[in-house]
């Protein structure tokens, strides 16, 4: 598979669960996430050694400070070679412009969180975001975009409406994903793998519903086979001016 459209991810308290857990799995069948509480147990060697392996890297730490803190921080994710790395849109058009300018285009994938995939309505209302998720996600997914940046995080339920916005070549990256009968854990706005590729998802953030199974990696050809070759109906390319 020359692609993975599925990203692991490596949700384990420390470096040696995680690597024994990518024993399990085939570099050339997924990608591979490694967020905030891994990093941090393990840090950036843990990243190397797992490149080393042969996985792509999406090193999800969700980067939201001052520009030029950001934009050394989006430096030094670049220098571990990591595929891709994300930063929060929350963070403002300067910010993102540095993280832009720190990640030149063509190198490792450069996306925005918009929101947390466990945020509702009410939480909205308690960070004093005005509107309903989808349209906060959009305006947010629209600045990501104007600043340059590759694509963005966001739920699958958001996705078929993101992609009409925002056109072919913006990449979407969609966690809250469970295949059908799987628990839903703390994830909201969810949906299944082969739903989040209809809607126009380009890759898959999957998690314990892989890391917990008793076959990871029969697990994951199933869906692989699931997604491959789901049909896309084309939408058209707008531009902002279209929603200006």
């Amino acid at each position: 598979m020359s692609d993975p459209r599925i990203i692991v991810a490596l949700d384990f308290p420390d470096a040696e669960e995680a690597i024994s857990f990518t024993a399990k799995l085939d570099p050339t069948e997924c990608r591979v996430k490694v967020g905030k509480e891994l990093f941090t147990a393990a840090g950036p060697r843990l990243v190397e050694k797992i490149i080393g392996r042969g996985f792509d890297v999406f090193l999800d730490l969700k980067f939201h400070d001052i520009p030029s803190t950001v934009a050394n921080a989006c430096k030094a994710a670049a220098r571990l070679g990591v595929w891709m790395m994300n930063v929060h849109a929350l963070g403002g058009r300067k910010m993102l412009h540095a993280a832009r300018e720190a990640v030149p285009t063509g190198s490792a994938k450069l996306i925005a969180v918009t929101l947390l995939t466990s945020m509702e309505h009410s939480d909205l209302d308690d960070v004093g975001l005005k509107g309903e998720p989808q349209d906060v996600v959009r305006r947010l997914a629209m600045l990501a975009q104007d600043c340059g940046l590759d694509g963005v995080v966001s739920s699958a339920l958001e996705a078929a409406e993101l992609r009409k916005a925002m056109g072919e070549r913006f990449c979407l990256v969609t966690p809250g994903i469970r295949p059908a009968g799987a628990s839903l854990d703390e994830q909201k706005r969810v949906t299944t793998p082969r739903q989040a590729i209809i809607n126009g998802s380009n890759y898959l953030v999957i998690g314990r519903p892989i890391t917990q199974a008793s076959d990871p990696a029969s697990l994951l050809r199933r869906l692989n086979q699931e997604i491959a070759g789901v049909e896309i109906t084309p939408l058209p390319d707008r531009t902002r001016n279209d929603h200006a």
